[in-house]
This record gives C-alpha cells, structure tokens and sequence, in this order.
C-alpha cells in the first residue's frame, strides 16, 4: 500500500532524481513541504507582462515579455552570429537580449510570441539586457490586449495565472513550476497538520492550510494568493507569538527576589550626590523599574533609549535598589574594552560610595589566573556587590552568593540563551534588565524580543549640543585634503578628535580575498574587466560611468585601517604634531585602560579607534568624529558612533562621514540618510525599509526570529499583534492549549530549532 504524502516526505520519492537533486542543490530542498513553501514572487494573468522597472544589474531576474522583432547580426571577431530578440514588457519599454548561435530562439521567438524569460540582467548602453537568457513560451498575443482564446500551449491550459517562481542559474521558473504541480497531483493537503487552530482560523477568515497551498501555487484569480499569504503569515506570527508566550510562562513560574527600596541607602547617597536633575523619562523609567524589582517574580524588560539618552544611570539605580536589599548585581556587556568603560564611568557616577559603601570587580577573559581567581572569590562569598564583565560574567564557573540583577549592554550582540544563562543558574532567579542604543522600530522589537517587556527612555539630558553631518566623497581630492586639515585645526584649537576605522590591520589580501570583495562590493565577475555604475548627472538625471578593475583593486587594498591611518598622521605634516592614541579591540585590557584615561583627561587629542568606541564613551570635548570608509558601517552603527560627540557646550559639532566609493554607488544611499535624519528610530525604520529583516533578524538575536520566513516586519506589526491577541486569548481560556495540539506542538518545534541556532551564534 503506497502511503499518503507527508509534509516530511523526500522529494526523490516524488520527482525525477535529476530534479530532486537540482532543488536540493539550488535551494536545499529536501522534502514536500519544502517544495511547496517555495512560493512564487508574483502571479501574472495569463495575457499579462511583467515590468522591466524593477529590474537591477547583477541579479537574477525571471519576467513575461511579448516578442517585438527578431533580428541577427554577425560576430565580427570570430565565426557565427547573435539572434537579437527584442521584447516589450507592461508599459511598452522594451529591451533586446542577445542569443549566440540563436537556432532554437529563431523558430521559437517569433514576432508576438509570449514567454518567460531568465537570466543575470547586465547592463549595454545604459539599459537592462540579458543574454542567452532562458525561456519558456507561453503561448502568442497579437497586436493590442489578448485574451485567453489568444494564447495557446499546454501551460496556460492549466493555469489560469501563471506562478513566477524565485529561481536559480540550475532551475527556471517554469520548471519549479513543473516539480510544484507534480507534488501537489500526487498530496493530499487535508491530511497535513494544520497549526492553526479552528476558532482562530474562523476569527481571521483564513482558508485552510490545503486550500492556501492551492490558492498559492493554483489560484484561480487574482485576489487568492494575496488571502494565502495572509494566512500564511498569520501562522507565522502565531508561531512567534506562541513561543515568546512560551518563554514568558517559563519566566513568570520562577521565584524570584524581592528588593524593596531602603530608606538611607546607597540608592538615596546617590542621588543626593549627582549633580544634575534627572531627566523626566528618567524619572518615569526608574520609577517603573523600581517597582518591579519589589515583586517576587523576575522582572524580564528591555530598556530601549536614544544614544546618549541615559540608560547607564537608569540601570545603576536598579543595580542599587537591589543591593540595598542585600542582593548583588551583574552588568554584562559585549567586549573587554566597552567593560572597561562602564567601570569607569560607574565609578565617576559613584564617586566617593565606589569602593567604599560599593564594592565593585571587573571580571574580563585577560585577566591573570590570579586576578580571575581572586574576582571568582570575592564574587562567590558576596565580598563583592557590582560585577562589571563580559561574556565571562556567564560562564559556568561564576558563581554568585546572591544574584539579584543581571544588566545585559547591547543586546543585540548576544542570543537568548547568553542573556538566560544567569538566570537559569541561579535560585531564587535574578532580576533582567537588557538595555539597548540602537533605535528599534516597535514592530522589530515585538518579534526579537516578544519575550520582555518593552520600556523606551525618551528624551535627552540636558547640555546635548547638535551635530551636523556631511558626507564626503574622498575621489574628490580636495574634499579629502580638508578632512585632515580639519582634524588638525580642531586639535590645535583645545579640542579632541574621534577618527574611526573599520579595521585593525593593513594586512594584505590574497587574490580570492580581493575577487570576493571585487564581486561583493562593486559586481566583477571572474575575467571582466570593469563595471558600469550609477553617478549623478545634470538635472537629477542618472549616468552610468564606468569603474575599472584596476580602480577597484586599489580601492580594496587600501581600505582605512588603524595601522594606516597611524602611519598616515606620523607622516603628514600637519598630523605628526599632533598627541594621538589609537583603541581597538585586540589591546591589551591595561593598555586599553591608559589610552581611554589619556584621552579622556584631554592628554591625547586624537583617538584613532575602531568601533570599541561606539558605546559607553563620554568626552564633552570631543567635537569632531571622522568615520573613515563610513559605507562598511551600518546604519544603527553610524549613528551611535556620532553620538560620542555634541556631549559638552560646544555648539560646533561635526561629523563626516568618508567614502571612497563613486558617488552613484548604492551604499551611499545609507550614509545619505544618515546626514539628512538625526532621530535614531526614524533612521532604523528607513534602514529596515531598505535592507528588509532579512538582515535585521540575524543569528545574533536566535530564537524564532532565525526562522522567520513569511512575515515582513516593515508591514505585519498589525499581524504580529493580532496574533499576539490570539495566544493571549487562547492562554487565558485554556492554559495548556488543550483545544490547539497543533499547535502546541508546532511551537514546540520552532523551540528546538531555537535551541539548535543557538549554538551558532556569531558574537559581534
């Protein structure tokens, strides 16, 4: 007896070998399910064309197109000749592609012929071509609007609307469409498990997960797999939301600390002390957190807030509610260098009580085996009350007499199970508080960290002066004279100087490394010898220039680096009279810890740094910040590092952002933006716009947020938070999801594929 297809069903007991082996290679497709969740980009009416509109150098494209003439032409180098077909797509632009030899494209590509075309789309004069592109005809449309009667071919008899699939140089549309349609005649979808449940399914007016399939690969019109998407993406959220539901209940359950605030303790020394007024979303922030380090149960919030807005303060508070109450306290950050920051800035915000009424250790991966064995002591007996570390704080042999609060800096460059680990170890559990600088659209923070609750510290405190930025094109040579006259003149005057790099070293690269960059940033391909690139033009008018190889060679080899840009001020005749210091990552903790003081005491005039200085540093003096190769940052990135500078009175601040790619080239799209808007989370929303979440959702945040694959955070916060509702509703009627098995069980899955991502998290 043949047993029914499952959704775990492998794709050779269905297809031919030849394509299963193809989808596994292209995509790493393995199973039925797999197959029929590669959904298509687009569904065309099948009279309809595609539009050349969208259509950019380097990617691989697939579109409908009505033939418009066929022409041939001889090679003049060699024997033989080039079949022109030109086509013409929805608005009548046309575009010719080129076919060597062109036998078969001249019987089959005849004058109305309608077909599917794909290909890499290149760039001749200036406009979209392909060449010896495949195709797939799907029927002839005669002059003027065609109807169905119109075309013919065993395809479109089928289907009414043809399904354009995301393809690959191995497989065409048409032939995932072909593999699609022979799973779906051999599967019957009623018998795969439906994660969602009725009661929701009814609420949303979702179809059923077999109907979705067919709405999605075999509509009959064109408003059906719009209604498949939605359903799709719903399950989608429901499983996101399901699982930030999960982990909620998990925390709530623990018992946690209680820490009351104490009349006369260090909390109240401290502000008593400090000499400014609290900020009002301070205030209001504070007030919120201290009341739920009073429950039993963990608090588990994220404190998002604008550079510079004050978080450090907000979170040392809590630290000493917590250990007023007798508890310790564990602030977690990133890297050695930033660890060494917030001591530092601790103990100035402490003053006299560092130390005395406060005991604090810094525990860090360099220190000596004495040193570490002396803070694992004092940080087990509770002879210590505030830890500072990095990830070594959340290693296994740590162990506190009494943890109370773990602070997490910079979450977004830690998983979900780093910023447990403390928690998951210790009893009574600790309190959390993850705090985060980089501006965060809610709908992005409702999917990376649905499992908190979120708290934003608004406003500024007072003294921030403006920042001004400009982006500046460095092949422009006078453009780049001025950037280190200005670095000197601000020197010379009594201020300090930031200077970024996005490396350490100059090191050489090999061939392949530089043919990588070559394709990755400016498209080579192996043998071609330069590229076309968008430059701006007279009246907002675009050209294209053409960029050699030779040139981009050179600008690979000498991309800015903090050994450069070093042998660059000894050398220059302005700069090497300069007091300098150069940060970066790799120093050693102690000649980390003299640079930083040298050039916060104004000693050294000129930091050349790498993005250790992005967080946590705080110079009023500093009024100009240089960011060297500014197109290798990103956006969230850029703006923290010009958040170092407009922190004192000066009202002169600058920032420039360098760039030695061509002024048309699409990377400065970012550092534009960057120039133009000063509001982080506007800048987040544009950056999320441009690059999608594909990027966004990385292996740094883990959890559900690895496996996303139909929900678009820029548009489906509404469907995240409607899902949200459902599992609310669902948790509240029926705490064990005993009417949703489903999908209970689904969830349970996207759990341990959490757990697996886990272990390959990439620290920044």
């Amino acid at each position: 007896m043949i047993q029914p297809v499952q959704p775990q069903t492998p794709l050779p007991q269905l297809l031919a070998p030849q394509a299963a082996q193809a989808l596994h290679k292209a995509f790493g497709h393995t199973t039925a399910k797999d197959l029929l969740d590669h959904f298509p980009r687009e569904h065309l009416p099948h009279n309809a064309l595609s539009s050349f509109a969208g259509l950019r150098e380097g990617e691989l494209a697939s579109f409908v197109a009505k033939v418009e003439r066929v022409s041939s032409r001889r090679l003049q180098t060699r024997r033989g000749q080039v079949v022109d077909v030109a086509v013409a797509d929805q608005t009548g632009q046309e575009m010719t592609m080129g076919f060597f030899g062109g036998f078969q494209a001249t019987r089959q590509l005849r004058t109305g012929t309608l077909a599917m075309f794909h290909g890499k789309v290149r760039l001749f004069q200036n406009r979209p071509t392909l060449t010896n592109p495949k195709y797939e005809v799907l029927g002839r449309q005669e002059d003027g609007p065609a109807d169905s009667s119109q075309l013919a071919g065993p395809e479109l008899e089928q289907d009414k609307i043809i399904a354009v699939y995301p393809a690959s140089a191995m497989l065409t549309s048409g032939q995932i469409r072909d593999c699609v349609r022979t799973v779906l005649d051999q599967t019957d979808l009623s018998l795969w498990p439906d994660a969602v449940p009725p009661q929701i399914a009814q609420a949303e007016q979702l179809p059923s997960l077999a109907e979705a399939y067919r709405m999605m690969h075999r509509p009959d019109t064109m408003d059906e797999p719009e209604a498949a998407w939605y359903r799709f993406r719903m399950e989608e959220a429901l499983l996101l939301q399901g699982l930030m539901e999960r982990r909620r209940r998990l925390a709530g359950q623990l018992p946690g600390i209680a820490a009351p605030q104490q009349a006369g303790g260090r909390l109240e020394a401290l502000d008593a002390q400090l000499p400014f007024q609290l900020t009002e979303g301070q205030r209001e922030c504070g007030q919120l957190l201290a009341a739920e380090l009073e429950r039993e149960t963990p608090m588990n919030r994220l404190l998002q807030g604008e550079v510079g807005s004050g978080k450090t303060l907000v979170a040392l508070r809590a630290m000493l509610q917590v250990i007023d109450a007798g508890a310790q306290a564990a602030l977690v950050a990133p890297t050695e260098v930033l660890a060494l920051q917030h001591e530092r800035s601790l103990r100035r915000m402490l003053g006299a009580l560092a130390d005395d009424s406060v005991r604090m250790t810094l525990l860090t991966g360099s220190m000596s085996a004495a040193e570490r064995k002396q803070a694992l002591l004092d940080i087990a007996s509770g002879r210590t009350d505030l830890v500072i570390g990095t990830h070594a704080v959340l290693g296994e042999k740590v162990h506190f007499a009494q943890l109370g609060l773990t602070v997490i800096d910079e979450q977004h460059r830690f998983g979900v199970a780093q910023r447990n680990a403390l928690r998951q170890r210790s009893r009574p559990a600790p309190h959390m508080l993850v705090m985060s600088a980089t501006p965060i659209p809610r709908s992005v923070a409702m999917t990376l960290f649905g499992d908190l609750e979120l708290t934003v510290l608004r406003g500024l405190p007072g003294g921030r002066s403006p920042i001004k930025t400009v982006v500046v094109p460095e092949l422009r040579k006078s453009w780049r004279e001025r950037v280190w006259e200005k670095i000197a003149e601000e020197a010379e005057a009594g201020r300090q100087v930031y200077v970024v790099c996005p490396k350490i070293s100059a090191l050489e690269r090999t061939k392949a490394q530089i043919q990588s960059q070559l394709a990755e940033r400016f498209g080579f391909e192996d043998g071609q010898d330069s590229v076309r690139i968008p430059a701006p033009a007279a009246e907002g008018e675009v050209i294209y220039v053409d960029f050699s190889r030779k040139e981009a060679v050179e600008h690979i080899t000498n991309d800015a680096s903090v050994e450069r840009i070093e042998q660059k001020f000894a050398e220059h005749p302005q700069l090497r009279r300069l007091r300098c210091g150069s940060l970066h990552g790799q120093m050693p903790a102690e000649a980390a810890r003299e640079v930083m003081q040298g050039f916060e005491s104004g000693e050294i005039r000129v930091l050349i740094a790498t993005t250790v200085i992005e967080v946590g540093v705080d110079v009023p003096n500093a009024t100009l910040m240089v960011v060297l190769d500014a197109d290798a940052f990103g956006v969230s990135t850029l703006h923290q590092l010009r958040g170092r500078i407009g922190r004192g009175s000066t009202q002169d601040n600058l920032c420039l952002l360098v760039t030695r790619m061509p002024e048309g080239h699409p990377s400065l799209q970012r550092l534009n933006e960057v120039a133009k808007h000063t509001d982080g989370l506007r800048l987040a929303e544009l950056d999320l716009a441009r690059r999608r979440e594909g990027n966004v959702l990385g292996a740094e945040q883990s959890g559900g947020a690895s496996v996303l694959r139909r929900l678009r955070i820029v548009t489906d916060a509404e469907i995240i938070a409607a899902a949200g509702e459902h599992i609310g509703e669902l948790t509240r009627r029926d705490p064990e999801w005993a009417t949703a098995p489903m999908l209970w069980r689904a969830v349970e899955q996207w759990r341990l594929e959490h757990d697996e991502a886990e272990k390959y998290i990439h620290q920044g």
